[in-house]
């Protein structure tokens, strides 16, 4: 607990001394009955100080000098830090083919050398200052004295004796205790895969850090200007990630049919089949011929926390099932689609494997097919069950051209389907690429989609839209023909890239938009949700 406080005091900004939230908390922190039991404890008696004076509500200025004092320190050390000493040589800078006997450095690092029964009060004091490098154990035994150990510390932390003298000092009055300097060898595996890609490629370049890991696969996405080290990332990663064997780069952009695109290895060998964990399913697949992105799992998680127990699900741009498996082990009943065969296939053997097949109806249809075909009979049936009382959810999770689907829902059904006059609303999560991350753009593609407004009406919104975000201001309120009052929610999914921005898009599906010749009602939708 008091190491802890120590550590939250040292944190803390000059703009949080005076907090009074702060304060309070202090107050829990330091009761007098916990002071008491740890006497003996070298930060006694400034928490005692600090006790006394928040009970007393005095001045706060000892918080702020307690601050100082360590963050003054702690800022000149890294003032007078060299950060090159801990990464590769410069010499490896432009490196196209992986050369590991040119990334051998040799350091001057500092050391503690202690007896060997003092050595667990030592490292509580070095814990901070300790060198952290792969594969290289900061604790070793000394090479002339058995009874000794010495314990190698940060040359970026510590140039002498002077940046360390209250813990070396705490040391030296427990036993014999030395400080000196000794020259050790780093080599390849030494240096961890994203300092040796950085000190590769180009200064002041976007370098190859971001990469997604599926199954046993690193997939990266590399921008032209890395593509000469593609080879080099590809074996840096391979060798320095766990439980990786193949490492794959994307060469075209995702095909908006089945959501695939080809890829080419650049290390490792292996098949491209895969399975992953996620909301408590397993998903096997071949990564070459489907869509996954595990980037997305925080999204799917969302989702499948929307769907309750005894709902509805119409999948219909399924994929593998991250939404649909997960529904269907909280015995919901769920249609899945998907328009690609691998998909499809995987659906079906994911269904099986997770033990869902029942309750999960698995189909290889056209987006558009499936919605007037399997969901609109669906759909009749369950509004004529009088037992449902739970929610109905269609998802559309095909970014690229989902909303191109919203049209099939227009007149989908005529008046002499008998549809019930207090049918259950179905809740729509769409997902779309937009310009920006405002959720009113989102909106207005939904809205011109389902034609509560047109396409210029769309444009001249947008045109409103830029200039608001421009001038800072919020812009008037628009209520897109009356798509708004429908809106459950609209949520930021990922940025893809500047100008490409992933939203989500959850709305009631109005019957006026359901029912051909319907009767258009402006009014607020009757939202029956299970309760």
């Amino acid at each position: 607990m008091l190491r802890y406080t120590q550590k939250v005091l040292h944190k803390l900004r000059p703009s949080q001394i005076y907090s009074r939230t702060l304060v309070w908390q202090l107050r829990v922190f330091f009761p007098s009955c916990f002071l008491h039991k740890h006497l003996k404890d070298p930060l006694c008696e400034s928490l005692k100080h600090i006790h006394t004076a928040l009970t007393t509500r005095k001045n706060t200025d000892f918080i702020s000098e307690y601050h100082l004092k360590y963050s003054f320190r702690e800022r000149s050390l890294y003032r007078k830090m060299d950060m090159s000493l801990l990464l590769p040589p410069a010499s490896v800078r432009g490196m196209t083919t992986l050369d590991r006997e040119a990334f051998v450095k040799k350091i001057s690092v500092p050391l503690v050398r202690v007896k060997n029964e003092n050595i667990h009060d030592t490292l509580k004091c070095f814990k901070k200052f300790m060198l952290k490098v792969e594969k290289l154990k900061p604790v070793q035994t000394d090479a002339e004295n058995q009874d000794k150990k010495v314990v190698l510390l940060n040359p970026l932390l510590v140039k002498s004796v002077d940046d360390i003298k209250e813990e070396f000092d705490l040391i030296s009055s427990q036993g014999d205790a030395d400080f000196l300097s000794k020259e050790i060898t780093l080599c390849y595996e030494n240096w961890r895969a994203d300092d040796i890609i950085k000190s590769v490629l180009p200064e002041n370049q976007e370098g190859a850090q971001a990469y997604s890991v599926i199954g046993h696969i690193i997939h990266l996405n590399l921008r032209e200007h890395v593509l000469p080290y593609k080879r080099l990332i590809g074996e840096v990663l391979l060798e320095k990630t766990p439980n990786i064997t193949l490492v794959v780069n994307k060469t075209n952009i995702i095909d908006s049919t089945y959501r695939n695109f080809e890829m080419e290895v650049l290390a490792g060998t292996g098949t491209t089949d895969v399975t992953v964990r996620e909301n408590g399913c397993a998903f096997s697949f071949d990564f070459a011929k489907v869509y996954w992105n595990p980037r997305l799992s925080t999204e799917h998680e969302r989702i499948v926390k929307k769907i309750k127990q005894g709902d509805i699900l119409y999948d219909i741009m399924a994929g593998v099932g991250p939404f649909a498996i997960p529904a269907g082990k909280k015995q919901c009943k769920v249609s899945a689609n998907d328009l690609n065969p691998h998909s499809y296939e995987s659906l079906v053997r994911n269904c099986s494997s997770n033990k869902v097949s029942e309750r999960v109806k698995c189909y290889n249809l056209d987006g558009h097919e499936f919605i007037t075909t399997i969901l609109k009979k669906s759909l009749l049936e369950t509004w004529h069950d009088s037992y449902f009382c739970g929610t109905i959810h269609i998802t559309m999770n095909l970014p690229a051209m989902a909303i191109e689907f919203l049209p099939s829902f227009i007149g989908l059904f005529s008046e002499g389907d008998n549809v019930p006059e207090n049918a259950l609303l179905p809740l729509i999560h769409v997902y779309m690429f937009a310009q920006d991350t405002n959720k009113d753009t989102a909106i207005g593609m939904v809205a011109e989609q389902l034609r509560y407004i047109k396409r210029d009406s769309v444009n001249v919104l947008n045109n409103d839209l830029t200039d608001s975000a421009e001038n800072g201001s919020q812009g008037h309120d628009i209520e897109f023909g009356g798509l708004k009052k429908c809106i459950d929610e609209v949520v930021f999914v990922r940025s893809v890239s500047p100008n490409k921005h992933m939203m989500r898009v959850s709305f009631l599906l109005q019957l006026n938009i359901l029912i051909q010749d319907f009767k258009i009602s402006h009014e607020p939708p009757n939202k029956k949700f299970k309760a």
